[in-house]
Formats: structure tokens, sequence, C-alpha cells
């Protein structure tokens, strides 16, 4: 049985209209290829195709720039897209769905799932998309930008839209924690940590007035069990109290 479109899904092409230098179609290709995405399409280059700056500044992304189609008019561009975006931070008075780059994406990829194509239109460099190539899409993307100062550098509008289709297609916690070559130690370490501070800090005398002792060290414990200490945190805390000891004793 042959493969339904569900099983492989196609990436959004991303159509550079009317690019005006070569560096920031080159900026363009090093952004995608960042984010996984490798359908490059140009139309009309104002310096011709292929452009030497726009390689030079693609470094390891060449093969973006080597797999991309030229096409003459964004009619061209478009011809076999299911459902077209068109980023533009102007105003427009279009009816359309107007949709911040984290739904468009969204939107791409439940549109890709499904085996449609997808593409989104970057504007030229001096005035972005003309109303003739938005009329085109399905919907405009528009990112909330400073009012006062809304032009975003080419490259850096496909930055924004790749970082998003990345964040959408792949699983990243939000958060980790990086342990240095080592790991977290177990509760019997931090328990061991623990009991060494306690006596220590018995010793000094430390714990007082007595009434206060248990909630002093029930506080000391939370303390070390909500610090999610790794080994070599712990091995330096056992070594802080032993050196701190041992001096000590030298003055006597």
């Amino acid at each position: 049985m042959p493969p339904s479109p569900t099983d492989t899904p196609v990436a959004p092409a991303f159509i550079l209209v009317r690019p005006q230098m070569g560096e920031n179609i080159g900026g363009a290709a090093r952004a995608m290829l960042n984010f996984g995405l490798e359908r490059m399409r140009v139309v009309a280059p104002r310096d011709g195709w292929p452009n030497s700056r726009a390689v030079a500044m693609a470094s390891g992304a060449g093969r973006v720039l080597d797999h991309a189609g030229l096409f003459l008019d964004v009619r061209a561009a478009i011809a076999d897209c299911d459902y077209v975006f068109a980023t533009t931070a102007r105003g427009r008075e279009l009816t359309k769905p107007i949709v911040t780059p984290e739904r468009a994406m969204d939107m791409a990829r439940a549109l890709t799932a499904e085996g449609k194509r997808v593409a989104v239109l970057f504007g030229p460099e001096r005035a972005g998309l003309e109303n003739e190539d938005v009329v085109l899409a399905n919907a405009i993307v528009t990112v909330p930008v400073n009012p006062d100062f809304p032009s975003l550098n080419l490259a850096q509008c496909v930055l924004l839209l790749g970082y998003e289709w990345r964040r959408q297609t792949v699983a990243v916690p939000p958060e980790v924690m990086e342990l240095a070559r080592t790991e977290f130690a177990t509760r019997v370490e931090v328990e061991r940590l623990g009991d060494h501070y306690e006596e220590r800090l018995e010793a000094a005398g430390f714990f007082y007035p007595e009434a206060k002792v248990p909630g002093m060290k029930a506080s000391l414990r939370n303390m070390w069990g909500r610090l999610n200490l790794t080994r070599a945190e712990v091995q330096t805390f056992h070594g802080m109290l032993r050196q701190i000891a041992w001096k000590l004793k030298q003055g006597e």
C-alpha cells in the first residue's frame, strides 16, 4: 500500500519575493537551515541568480541555495501550494485573517500533516510585499513589533517564522539542567550533608533557643532538598565544612 500524504509531510516553502541584496538571501538560507527548513524559492531577485554574495553569506547553509527554485513571479512560485501566508507589518485594506507567527506555524503544521503544501511569502527589503502579492495569500502574518519601527530585516523575519515552525514540530523542553559531567545527588547523599551541617552547627551553638531548634532544623533540611544539588556540589559543601573545622582547630 502506498504511503498516505500524512506519512511524509512537506515542510513549508519560504518564498523570497523580489529580494534586493544577496547578503539577505544568504542570511535567510542560514536562518532556514537553523530550523530544519530547506525549501527556498526566490522570485525575481534584483541582482540575478545565482548570487555570489548570497553564497558567501549562507556559509554552511549553501545547500539551501543550491536547491532553491527560481521564479519570475509570485503566481508561478505558489502554483503548487494549497495554503499561502504573506508576511507584512503594514496595515492592509484587505479582508483576510491576520495571525501571529506562532499561530501561522501552528496552522502550517496541521496543514502539512494533512498532506497540504504550505508557503510563506517574504517581501523585498525596501518596502515589503505589495498588495498584488498579498491578495494571492490566504492569510497575513504580522509580528507584534514596535509600531513606531515595524521594519524587520528579511533574514530576521525568516528566522522568526523558522523558529516558530521548529517549535511547533519538535518537542523541546522549556527548561533543562546541564549537569556538567556530573549527576544529581541521591536523597541519601543530601541527608548526609544535612547531618554534617547539623553536627557542625550544633557544635558552634547555632541552634538556639531550644524552643526553635526543631523548626530551624526543618528549615535547613527543606533548603537542602529544594536546591537540587549535584554530587559534586554536595562534596564541595562537605569540603567547605571540613576546611572551616580544621582551620578553627588550628587556631585553638
